[in-house]
């Protein structure tokens, strides 16, 4: 069976993924492919999982013909590691990570390696799924109405990352934000593709590979 290994930074991103994308795992899992979430060690997640992951990632494609790596890192906070304020900064400071060390451990071989690494981000952290699943959010907040977020999705930050905003609107609501228990149980009810149009930029293209397996 195919293995797709998918590191992420913390509980709350890897619990979320498993409970939105459960109708995609488990039909990828009847065509033979095995989809699972690991999260990154406590501490400084997104450095660990930028810094440790792509090396970790050289041992595992080398060893194991069957695996498929994927790095899933939240955009923000911007520049930790090594400089990326955007997108294609961060995947591509990743993907030089991982290529250095698979230079390293597999030598003038390292080209045939390379296909079954793949870098995907959030832009900026997870919770863009929760402000994208209005009418989920309304529900379980038990509120009249959310602020009319114009922009794409996965555009909404004024200084402000998803989660911030998504804490913030808890606050508001009576209620605290705890990331491992409310994003799994707001996502519960949504469909993944109907995320994937609100949210084209950074998860509609992981979903879309996830999709080609």
């Amino acid at each position: 069976m195919k293995k797709v290994l998918v590191y992420v930074e913390g509980p709350s991103d890897k619990a979320a993924l498993n409970v939105l994308l459960n109708p995609l795992i488990e039909e990828k899992s009847r065509n033979g492919t095995a989809i699972y979430f690991f999260e990154t060690p406590a501490g400084d997640r997104k450095e660990s999982l930028l810094s440790k992951v792509p090396l970790k990632a050289a041992n595992i494609l080398v060893n194991d013909p069957s695996a498929v790596v994927v790095v899933l890192p939240d955009l923000f906070p911007y520049n930790k590691c090594f400089r990326h304020e955007n997108v294609n900064e961060l995947m591509q400071g990743v993907q030089d990570r991982f290529l250095h060390a698979l230079v390293s451990r597999a030598g003038e071989n390292s080209s045939i390696y390379q296909d079954r690494f793949k870098v995907f981000c959030f832009k900026h952290d997870m919770e863009v799924l929760l402000l994208a699943s209005t009418d989920a959010l309304k529900k379980y907040l038990g509120a009249t109405r959310l602020p009319d977020w114009k922009t794409p999705f996965e555009e909404i930050n004024n200084a402000k990352p998803p989660k911030t905003i998504i804490t913030d609107l808890f606050i508001k609501h009576g209620k605290r934000y705890k990331d491992t228990v409310d994003a799994p149980l707001v996502l519960q009810s949504v469909s993944y593709q109907e995320l994937t149009e609100k949210c084209f930029q950074c998860f509609k293209p992981f979903i879309d590979f996830l999709h080609t397996l």
